[in-house]
């Protein structure tokens, strides 16, 4: 499912937070990331070169989690999922694309949330 290609780590987190504007403060005084505040509901956050890592985005009453995800790369985030789910991981955010990918996300048999990335 994973080719040598992609490393097994995460290319991409995000932190959905019922206040993500203390949230971005918080992590923006504990670890220095830059913010690029998309629109209320979500900033860009990366390193000093300015390259986004990672986002912290506002969790709404509809919002399909609330915490931490790391997204792995994968070819084919549906199939990917697909497969999570033969192997008794839930499905929590259906495949969507984004402006500059396609992510979905699941709980593992451990309730653990873990997000899928194409590019």
């Amino acid at each position: 499912m994973t080719p040598p290609e992609h490393p097994h780590r995460p290319a991409w987190f995000d932190i959905s937070t019922p206040d993500a504007a203390r949230a971005r403060r918080f992590y923006q005084d504990l670890f220095g990331w830059p913010s690029n505040v998309l629109d209320d509901t979500y900033a860009l956050v990366g390193d000093a070169d300015g390259r986004p890592a990672g986002g912290i985005g506002q969790a709404g009453p509809d919002s399909p989690y609330v915490g931490f995800v790391a997204y792995f790369p994968v070819d084919d985030v549906d199939a990917a999922l697909a497969r999570a789910e033969q192997l008794g991981g839930t499905r929590v955010l259906a495949p969507v694309d984004t402006p500059v990918s396609r992510i979905a996300v699941f709980t593992d048999p451990d309730g653990n949330h873990v997000g899928l990335i194409s590019r």
